[in-house]
């Protein structure tokens, strides 16, 4: 586990892809179990540790996950993560080359449960929420664009769909139009950078995780 920032009230890690930030179905050890054991050991805390999930990454996506470790700081980052005070920004790696290098994406978006998979539309249709992303193009290779993401809403896949929905599926996203998946089963978007207002300090707090160790990520953003 990588700690990249913490404090009395608050924990950053960089989640591996393949990690689950809370307990599920599949019965796999969580990420949230991980730290508050990294928290017993560290500062010899008695008893049950608190720790608390105020948001989350799909599984096969990497980077900075942000946690509270006080009941205080997890009320007011709900509030902050809900009002749309935190903002996280994603890189991700995709198959070809956006039409435009930058631009806002606007679609509707139907979340199908049972396929675990949401679908983008131009148009408003029953059950669907609007959904809005910009983007950015920051580096490129012969086959594949590097393209930094920023929410503007907070659906379910929304930039693995989006993406997907504009012709460039994200490197290994065989749920989303991947031609093949990656060889680790990740998908190469990130949580690249967070920036906030300390719920209890009131400082500014900006965090970035590191690129992972794989050339393609290396190689693009350097372009």
């Amino acid at each position: 586990m990588e700690v990249v920032y913490e404090d009395n009230h608050i924990i950053i890690v960089n989640k591996q892809s393949g990690e689950i930030v809370q307990g599920d179905k599949t019965g796999d050890r969580p990420l949230s179990d991980i730290v508050k054991d990294y928290i017993k050991e560290k500062y010899a805390k008695p008893g049950a540790v608190f720790l608390g999930v105020v948001h989350r990454l799909d599984r096969p996506v990497s980077g900075l996950v942000v946690f509270a470790r006080t009941s205080k700081a997890l009320t007011r980052l709900n509030k902050m993560f809900a009002e749309g005070q935190v903002h996280k920004t994603y890189w991700a790696i995709v198959k070809n080359r956006p039409k435009a290098p930058e631009g806002t994406l606007e679609n509707w978006l139907v979340r199908n449960e049972k396929q675990n998979k949401s679908y983008a539309y131009d148009k408003e249709r029953p059950n669907a929420k609007k959904a809005i992303l910009k983007y950015r193009t920051i580096g490129h290779t012969d086959n594949y664009s590097v393209l930094e993401v920023n929410l503007m809403t907070g659906r379910h896949h929304q930039i693995r769909c989006q993406l997907a929905a504009m012709g460039c599926p994200i490197k290994g996203d065989l749920k989303y139009g991947a031609p093949r998946s990656n060889p680790d089963g990740s998908i190469s978007l990130m949580s690249r950078r967070v920036e906030f207002v300390h719920p209890v300090s009131k400082e500014t707090i900006i965090v970035e995780a590191p690129l992972p160790n794989d050339p393609l990520w290396q190689a693009a953003a350097n372009r």
